[in-house]
């Protein structure tokens, strides 16, 4: 949380903020159109909205410094307004490009037989018990790799079906505690 001094006031503070939601358009479930999504935010108050393909990523500016308070005002506006309980998870866009100045060198190269993805961890579980509960990679078809709250993660494309990670990752026991988003979808999004 930003401490207002000298150098800037509450009235000039703005934060850029990447909004990721769990579980929307995702085959014909809790449908919501972006142009509606997007006026909904702006009805917050929130500047500068943009989304980014049809599975509810948002990067939006506020005058809020307090991502907490954000997350509750974008669910309770998503309950009120679409009737839908989705869990957002929200970043500031510098975190985000810090997170991506540290991912490992396997992850985010664009090789085609390769799947790259960010999961973003919901629940109040730290990445590495989500890790713990989901168990070890299938060795030499996936790697993952944490860095602070989140946790990088590549699977062979041919093989996903083998992959421990794709099989538990898609569980009810785990899907409901994370969202994941593609390399490419988080490039598009953090420009």
């Amino acid at each position: 949380m930003i401490e207002y001094g000298k150098d800037i006031s509450p009235e000039e503070y703005t934060e850029t903020y990447c909004v990721f939601l769990r579980g929307i358009n995702i085959s014909g479930k809790n449908k919501i159109a972006m142009s509606d999504l997007k006026a909904q935010f702006e009805s917050l108050g929130y500047q500068d909205v943009r989304t980014y393909l049809n599975s509810g990523n948002i990067v939006f500016s506020s005058d809020i410094p307090n991502p907490f308070e954000v997350r509750c005002s974008i669910e309770e506006m998503i309950r009120n307004s679409f009737g839908y309980d989705i869990p957002a998870y929200i970043i500031s866009e510098k975190e985000l490009q810090q997170i991506l100045r540290h991912a490992p060198k396997w992850w985010g190269t664009e090789d085609k037989e390769k799947y790259d993805n960010l999961i973003f961890i919901l629940s109040d579980e730290s990445p590495q018990e989500i890790s713990n509960m989901i168990g070890p990679v299938s060795e030499g078809l996936e790697q993952i790799e944490i860095y602070q709250n989140i946790i990088f993660w590549t699977f062979d494309r041919k093989s996903y079906q083998k992959c421990n990670w794709w099989k538990k990752t898609a569980s009810s026991s785990i899907a409901d505690k994370l969202t994941i988003r593609t390399a490419g979808t988080i490039k598009k999004v953090c420009k």
